[in-house]
């Protein structure tokens, strides 16, 4: 097959080549699904620079997030699901072996149907999709309440505004360009603050008549972990995916005083009952066909290098995608 593999640790055009190798066959209980789409995620970029673990010595073929049909499953998965076309998540998590390649094979438990949704948009699901669900939904449900999505363009934060919409929240997202805006209001956005030219607290204050939000789907902990208490609710939420250090200091005495909680949503790790019903609602959502996927670019496999440096630019408005070719 054809695949793209780093087998150190570095930048992308100093360690990621395109080559090919062994077929990999589905073992017991896995199944092997012929990729059209791969997505590329900041935990991929990082993980492949060592920025989040030790460097790598192993071969890795990188990316956690996929989408293509199943041509082969091992013993103990009904053959019925041979053809079917699927979304897997986690593929490369504590597995060396990701999708961006032709094929990849992984347990039955991390795929689930696509329907008539485009490759690329399957591809888009797996980190973003389920962890804005998580960050929208950690403490239940949000109908009737105000929440806040910070970097409501992002490829989590458009997720987020379209679930918490779809939750029944009024939800509010801060944007930085009118481009951005209007991404953000298409999603399902009531309200949107440019934080660069307006005082997010002061507006989301007046927005809600001086109440404040209930949750606060976070984007960069460190920058607004201050601004996120002043302008929440007594015993708010903040559910925070990122952050721009790995360590900051935190307003404790705020934070008691008002009662906030903080919920830290790491995909990788979410509990068997939330990744359950992340699943669930995405199914519902998949089969209507109502969810809004915002690509930012596509690639050629062969050109994983300008899209894994796209995605650690920080420049993507939304998901880079790989689309290794079919034969």
């Amino acid at each position: 097959m054809k695949a793209a593999w780093y087998d150190r640790s570095g930048a992308a055009r100093d360690v990621l080549q395109v080559g090919e190798l062994p077929d990999p066959q589905a073992g017991p209980g896995e199944v092997r699904v012929r990729i059209a789409a791969s997505g590329i995620n900041p935990s991929d970029v990082k993980r492949r620079a060592a920025l989040t673990g030790p460097p790598t010595t192993q071969r890795i073929i990188p990316n956690s997030d996929g989408a293509g049909v199943i041509d082969q499953v091992g013993e103990g998965v009904k053959t019925r699901h041979l053809g079917e076309r699927v979304w897997t998540w986690n593929a490369q998590w504590q597995r060396p072996n990701g999708t961006s390649a032709q094929y990849c094979v992984l347990p039955e438990r991390l795929v689930a149907p696509l329907y008539e949704a485009e490759f690329a948009a399957g591809a888009c699901l797996g980190i973003p999709a389920m962890t804005a669900h998580q960050a929208v939904f950690s403490h239940g449900d949000v109908r009737g309440l105000t929440v806040l999505v910070s970097g409501g363009a992002g490829a989590v934060g458009h997720y987020a505004v379209q679930l918490a919409h779809w939750g029944g929240a009024r939800v509010i997202a801060t944007v930085s360009t009118p481009e951005k805006a209007a991404l953000a209001r298409a999603a399902g956005a009531d309200e949107i603050i440019d934080y660069k030219t307006e005082d997010v607290v002061a507006r989301v204050l007046e927005l809600t008549a001086g109440a404040g939000a209930d949750r606060v789907v976070e984007v960069d902990f460190t920058a607004n972990v201050a601004s996120d208490v002043k302008l929440l609710k007594p015993n708010g939420v903040i559910a925070s995916y990122a952050s721009s250090a790995r360590e900051c200091m935190v307003p404790w005495q705020a934070l008691m005083v008002r009662g906030i909680e903080i919920d830290g949503v790491y995909v990788y790790t979410m509990k068997p009952a939330e990744r359950n019903r992340a699943l669930a609602d995405l199914d519902a959502l998949l089969r209507r066909g109502t969810l809004i996927h915002q690509i930012a670019a596509r690639y050629p496999l062969e050109e994983i290098v300008a899209a894994h440096e796209l995605q650690e630019s920080g420049r993507a408005v939304g998901n880079v995608i790989l689309e290794p070719a079919f034969e």
